[in-house]
């Protein structure tokens, strides 16, 4: 079982930057996706960016592609998800999401990763 711990959320204006990060428990694998999503209140959870950890190809969001950036350290176990040009529609709840065997059209769908953090609050106001 795959722990997810993710860390760096918080308050910051429009235009300004954060970064998330995510450590995990379980070492890497070739078959191994990791991702991020988001939740606002009242809405559904909604794909931000991933990718296959032994891969070269990343997956963005339309909505976020160009501000975030997501990335990896291998030897800390760590994904990290570089947020810049924040907008007050990116407020939600960030979650950190991994998973094994995924296809590539199920790279965007929430119900396709197996674990989860425990998310962390991002919120984008003046």
């Amino acid at each position: 079982q795959v722990q997810l711990v993710e860390s760096g959320g918080g308050l910051v204006q429009p235009g300004g930057s954060l970064r998330l990060s995510c450590a995990a428990s379980a070492r890497a694998s070739s078959s191994l996706t990791m991702g991020w999503f988001r939740q606002a209140p009242g809405k559904e959870r909604e794909f931000v960016a991933t990718f296959r950890w032994m891969g070269g190809r990343t997956y963005y969001a339309d909505s976020v592609k160009g501000r975030f950036t997501i990335s990896k350290d291998s030897a800390k176990a760590t994904v990290y998800l570089q947020m810049n040009s924040l907008e007050p529609e990116d407020t939600a709840v960030y979650y950190c999401a991994s998973g094994t065997g995924l296809i590539t059209s199920s790279l965007r769908t929430a119900t396709a990763y197996s674990y989860w953090g425990q998310g962390t609050q991002v919120t984008v106001s003046s």
